[in-house]
């Protein structure tokens, strides 16, 4: 991990925003294949967001730290409470 990911910082918050916007059309993608569960261009689709969202957390982690408590990959120390949560006014 980068040893400045504790400290907020405009590039955090924009991908926290991209975060945000994935899980919103993967939201999005699952109520339309709720009504059509067979249409194969929207299942492609939903797949293809659920890699972007992967790949946005697996960068978000390396820059900025754990988005989740499943985020802490530290085997020395419980990095999940050191810095601002994502969520908390300080953390953008």
């Amino acid at each position: 991990m980068n040893s400045n990911h504790h400290s907020p910082n405009r590039s955090c918050c924009n991908q926290l925003e991209m975060i945000r916007a994935l899980d919103f059309a993967i939201q999005e993608t699952v109520l339309y294949l709720d009504a059509y569960p067979h249409h194969e261009e929207a299942l492609r689709y939903y797949h293809s967001l659920i890699a972007q969202r992967e790949s946005a957390i697996a960068a978000y982690e390396q820059q900025c730290g754990p988005l989740t408590m499943y985020g802490n990959r530290s085997t020395t120390s419980w990095d999940w409470v050191k810095a601002p949560w994502p969520w908390e006014s300080d953390a953008n």
